[in-house]
């Protein structure tokens, strides 16, 4: 379908350079980054987690920023006709597109290119990370600490992604709000519980933030529930977004990209300068889930130690229970915070190391270099295990990452023999329980090979 659309109260108007640089298709590729972030936003019905998949069927996808005298509009040319309702695109819909446009020209015109940020060093990049929050305005609403991170699989079951809509539940009978990847499954079923609980409350101030990032935007659209959309400019951004303006962790099964983000979490947690830091980590499913977990479980304390499992605990089938330890642990968020003098909005004093913060780019070079052996500091191997994992979630779903399967071949993984095991028993966990791709009824084809 084609539409002229305008801004909601997002973003009223943009420069005539602004205009220049998404419009001009030469500019660096911002044109093309924020064609693509808008058809995942438009086609945030599809079934498919292929961002290869999607762009495919909307070949003739066009959209176009005009100037007009008080403001600016969009231009839609052939974009996917779910989108709309008699003609008109649905109002949720367009608030995440304009949200898109603004993430897009604020990294992409003023930070990068008049900030002064160097991207090279640790405290730049988190303050980087500071101003793209602050821009969307999503800190205005955690001047309390309310804000629960739910992460999980998009690729789950009827009964575990009913099990997060009743953790979402009892999270929001207690006033918290709830911030996702934002995608389907155990992204969606937090938000979708907590909309019910607070409007038993009657608490008005719901807030369902969707963090995400281009190059995974098209594999996991944002659902409906998501009021307050972020962009962040890579993987490792993202991640570091979660960790700052979060003040509680709840993990439902997944797969490959959540176990990234355990392990992204775990690593910071086993630094040092963390060891103070109250931080509520729970993962939880339900009865079926048991298994998964302690595989989960037994992978971590196999490659990172078993002192690695005082960071978490693991809560089965038991709703109430999740929500009760979470709010209780947020307290204690609030009081340390207090005490230390830290913004309840944004963790400034969680010490990141910068090896963390750097863009892993998951080429078949770069994976099979990656240092996994035991011979290193704990925290230095969850983050070449978490660079590890984000490789493979690039090779199940992203655009670029799909390509270069289909062109070279898996990713050859070589390290540690125990290490391998324990990595080949995981993995081979998800595919036997279809958690790697959306469509669970379609053979999963690993794109990595473990060397042994």
């Amino acid at each position: 379908m084609d539409a002229s659309i305008r801004p909601k109260g997002i973003l009223d108007f943009l420069s005539q350079q602004e205009i220049r640089q998404l419009s001009d298709p030469h500019n660096g590729g911002l044109n093309e980054l924020f064609r693509r972030c808008a058809l995942a936003v438009l086609n945030s019905d599809s079934h498919t987690d292929s961002g290869k998949e999607m762009f495919a069927s909307f070949p003739d996808f066009g959209i176009e920023v005009v100037q007009q005298t008080r403001s600016i509009k969009l231009e839609l040319r052939n974009a996917p006709p779910n989108a709309f309702v008699d003609g008109k695109l649905i109002q949720g819909i367009n608030e995440h597109l304009f949200s898109v446009l603004r993430d897009i020209v604020f990294v992409g015109t003023e930070l990068s290119r008049k900030g002064g940020y160097d991207l090279k060093e640790s405290a730049s990049i988190t303050d980087f990370v500071y101003h793209i929050l602050r821009n969307t305005g999503v800190l205005r609403d955690l001047t309390s600490p309310n804000l629960v991170v739910c992460w999980g699989g998009h690729s789950i079951g009827e009964t575990e992604y009913q099990y997060t809509k009743k953790v979402g539940y009892q999270l929001g009978l207690r006033e918290l709000n709830i911030c996702t990847g934002c995608g389907a499954g155990a992204m969606k079923g937090p938000m979708k519980g907590a909309t019910i609980a607070h409007a038993k409350q009657r608490y008005a101030k719901g807030s369902y933030i969707g963090i995400t990032e281009p190059g995974i935007i098209a594999a996991e659209s944002p659902n409906p529930i998501v009021n307050s959309l972020v962009i962040m400019p890579d993987i490792e951004k993202r991640l570091e977004a979660f960790v700052r303006s979060g003040h509680g962790f709840i993990v439902f099964p997944g797969a490959v990209g959540t176990t990234e983000e355990i392990l992204y979490l775990l690593g910071i947690l086993m630094h040092p300068d963390n060891a103070e830091q109250p931080f509520p980590l729970i993962f939880t499913g339900p009865c079926d889930s048991k298994d998964y977990f302690a595989q989960v479980d037994a992978f971590i304390a196999a490659t990172l130690g078993d002192e690695t499992r005082n960071f978490y605990e693991i809560i089965i089938d038991d709703p109430e229970q999740v929500a009760r330890r979470i709010h209780t642990g947020i307290k204690n968020v609030r009081e340390f915070r207090r005490k230390s003098g830290d913004a309840f909005y944004f963790n400034w004093m969680l010490k990141i190391a910068h090896d963390y913060q750097q863009p892993f780019i998951p080429t078949h070079e770069a994976m099979a270099s990656l240092n996994l052996h035991y011979e290193q500091p704990k925290h230095e191997l969850a983050c070449n295990l978490r660079k590890l994992f984000s490789g493979i979630v690039s090779g199940n779903i992203k655009e670029e990452g799909v390509l270069a399967i289909e062109n070279k071949g898996p990713f050859q993984l070589k390290g540690d023999p125990k290490l391998m095991l324990e990595l080949d028993k995981l993995l081979a966990t998800f595919c036997r329980e279809k958690r790697m791709k959306l469509s669970r009824d379609t053979e999963y084809k690993p794109c990595y090979n473990i060397v042994t």
